[in-house]
């Protein structure tokens, strides 16, 4: 049944979202604002908006507190990761779990063939489908034996 989810299907598609401009301490405001530990960095296009970058709370902490970095001087756009790693709106359940695991990421943005945001599935979203399906298995199993002592006492 799994397989037949898409990213699609399980993305969050309220997501929080900042421009390059942005300094690190807005940025980090907005993420304790939404109760987030990402953001999606997007450019306007005609066509809707682009995905440009990621910016996580991981982020903030490794390249501007670590390094004593003032937050208020430097910009989403520096501390960003730019090579990011996206899910089309088909992928399923394994081709994420297959991203996020030979890439050693938790979150995904969902986009259109075109690059547009659609949504944002995380590792946790996985995981919930995952339980539901494990649970499902397990009162199939429990039916099947209950069964079984109906018919066999």
């Amino acid at each position: 049944m799994t397989e037949k989810l898409s990213a699609g299907d399980l993305c969050t598609r309220i997501v929080t979202i900042t421009d390059r401009d942005m300094s690190v301490v807005e940025a980090a405001q907005l993420m304790r604002d939404h109760h987030v530990g990402c953001l999606v960095v997007t450019d306007d296009s005609p066509h809707g908006r682009l995905v440009v970058g990621l910016l996580t709370d991981r982020d903030i902490v490794t390249a501007v507190v670590a390094e004593e970095i003032d937050p208020m001087q430097i910009q989403v756009e520096a501390v960003m990761t730019r090579e990011v790693v996206t899910a089309a709106e088909t992928d399923s359940v394994s081709d994420l779990l297959d991203k996020m695991r030979r890439k050693g990421l938790r979150r995904l943005p969902v986009v259109t063939p075109a690059g547009v945001l659609v949504g944002l599935v995380t590792l946790d979203d996985l995981l919930t489908v995952m339980a539901e399906q494990l649970r499902a298995m397990a009162l199939s199993i429990e039916a099947g034996q209950m069964r079984e002592r109906k018919l066999r006492p």
